[in-house]
């Protein structure tokens, strides 16, 4: 089966393995454990732009959504593929998907928040809002 076409540039792809761990009952994949997932390919791709959390600030969720499509089971191999699907001043909406052979199994969306030491909504640091596409 073919990739879907994503909804948005892939700016990063995380190459992943279903451990025990993240697995219920059944075998197959907790739901939470996705979340983590997106977040580790999105610290990835920030940190391959040059954040460093002391340096950028931190960014807390707004809101996450996912849509489930195909199991993904203990020891199977998939991607992650990540990217912007929208941007505001401080705000960026990634989108995601979790793809095992190509076959689309689970796609999701969260949006950060880059806020300043107070808790404001500050904008992205320049060198982020650049390596994101923003500008």
């Amino acid at each position: 089966m073919n990739a879907p076409v994503e909804p948005f540039d892939v700016l990063h792809t995380e190459r992943l393995r279903v451990a025990w761990v993240d697995t219920d009952a059944g075998g197959r994949i907790h739901w939470s454990a996705v979340f983590r997932w997106a977040e580790l390919a999105e610290h990835s791709l920030l940190r391959s732009l040059g954040r460093h959390r002391h340096d950028a600030g931190p960014y807390p969720r707004r809101s996450a959504e996912v849509v489930y499509h195909r199991p993904l089971e203990f020891d199977d191999e998939f991607e992650v593929h990540l990217g912007v699907e929208k941007a505001g001043r401080s705000s960026v909406t990634f989108g995601w998907h979790l793809l095992r052979d190509h076959e689309l199994c689970v796609e999701g969306r969260h949006t950060v928040i880059h806020v300043d030491t107070e808790g404001r909504p500050t904008p992205w640091p320049p060198a982020l809002r650049s390596g994101l596409g923003l500008d």
